[in-house]
């Protein structure tokens, strides 16, 4: 990957959100303290790619917020919950143009550290395979989205928001990183007896503090190089946070969801069975309708065939009657002679 590429996204997340970055925004109490009528209208739909950024910008400074919340004495420290967490990111994100609900961020967010982890694992054994010269597969970045989807890959994860992702998780491993030196650096820095009062001994002692203080150091380069272990760690420490509060409420969603979806059926049912039931009513009334059509054809041919017959019966008198009155008039005609 490009130097140019590797800078893009974290110079646009840079540009975009330098001043929340010094002095990060208030707790997430305006929506619902302030205007509590003020209903917000979420924008639905697939994510855009300046959206997924903000997001990512959201949880970045919320994790500073948070890992700066425990050592302030002011009052404004930050939300413990993982729903304020998330009503925080939801904020931000409105006063960033990414009009996207708490729920919707959160399940986005689970998604993304889905497919990164995907890339990440898959990048980390082709580059295993290739410097192993066995042959590896080719990178994610120069497959099509055919090929991602043939090896079960995200097949639509931008480079930026991968280096977006690395860049949050790093810092995170950072910071937990620097807290678990602290930790371990604070019982040998205890442990160590306080230098001798005279000044002429202060010179010898240095040297074992010295050489006890220098193994420390070595472990350190490493943390920020294996961001994948620290970042599953934070991920499932606040996954475990989130069942205390998300299930319950994904518990009542899908409760209200399946009711709906049963009276919808419910509904559609009715509909089906009172179509089917006129339908049937229409078919019964058309096949009256053509008994009742055939019935009237039938009296009128047998009218006409009445007719003809009366009229052939009248024109065989009348023709009887002409050749008596013929047959008369000769009889009469020959006795004259």
């Amino acid at each position: 990957m490009s130097e140019p590429s590797n800078s893009a996204p974290l110079g646009l997340l840079d540009h975009h959100h330098h001043h929340p970055h010094h002095h990060p925004p208030p707790p997430p109490s305006s929506p619902s303290s302030s205007s509590p009528a003020l209903a917000r209208d979420y924008r639905k739909g697939n994510w855009t790619l300046h959206e997924t950024l903000i997001l990512i910008t959201a949880k970045r400074l919320d994790d500073e917020r948070r890992a700066g919340g425990g050592s302030s004495s002011s009052g404004a420290a930050a939300p413990r919950s993982a729903e304020q967490r998330w009503k925080w990111v939801e904020n931000y994100c409105w006063k960033n143009g990414c009009l996207r609900s708490q729920n919707q961020c959160n399940d986005k967010w689970d998604n993304l550290l889905r497919d990164y982890k995907k890339v990440r694992d898959y990048e980390a054994r082709a580059t295993a395979s290739t410097a192993a010269a066995a042959g590896g597969g080719p990178s994610y970045w120069a497959m099509e989205r055919h090929e991602r989807k043939e090896r079960n890959l995200p097949t639509n994860l931008a480079a930026e928001v991968f280096e977006a992702l690395t860049d949050v998780l790093s810092r995170r491993a950072a910071r937990r990183g620097g807290a678990g030196a602290a930790a371990a650096a604070t019982p040998v820095s205890r442990a160590l007896p306080p230098p001798p009062p005279p000044p002429h001994a202060l010179t010898p002692p240095p040297q074992p503090q010295t050489l006890a203080a220098t193994p420390p150091p070595p472990p350190r380069p490493p943390l920020p190089a294996q961001p994948s272990v620290s970042a599953e760690m934070t991920e499932t420490s606040e996954s475990s946070e989130n069942e205390g509060v998300e299930p319950e409420a994904k518990r009542r969603r899908l409760r209200q969801l399946g009711s709906s979806m049963v009276r919808s059926a419910t509904v559609l049912a009715r509909t089906l069975l009172a179509c089917e039931e006129k339908r049937e009513q229409r078919h019964r009334e058309m096949v009256d309708l053509e008994e009742r059509r055939l019935r009237m054809e039938e009296e009128r041919t047998e009218m006409r065939r009445q007719g003809f017959a009366g009229l052939i019966s009248a024109v065989n008198n009348l023709s009887g009657a002409i050749h008596a009155l013929v047959s008369d008039h000769r009889n009469g005609d020959a006795r004259s002679t």
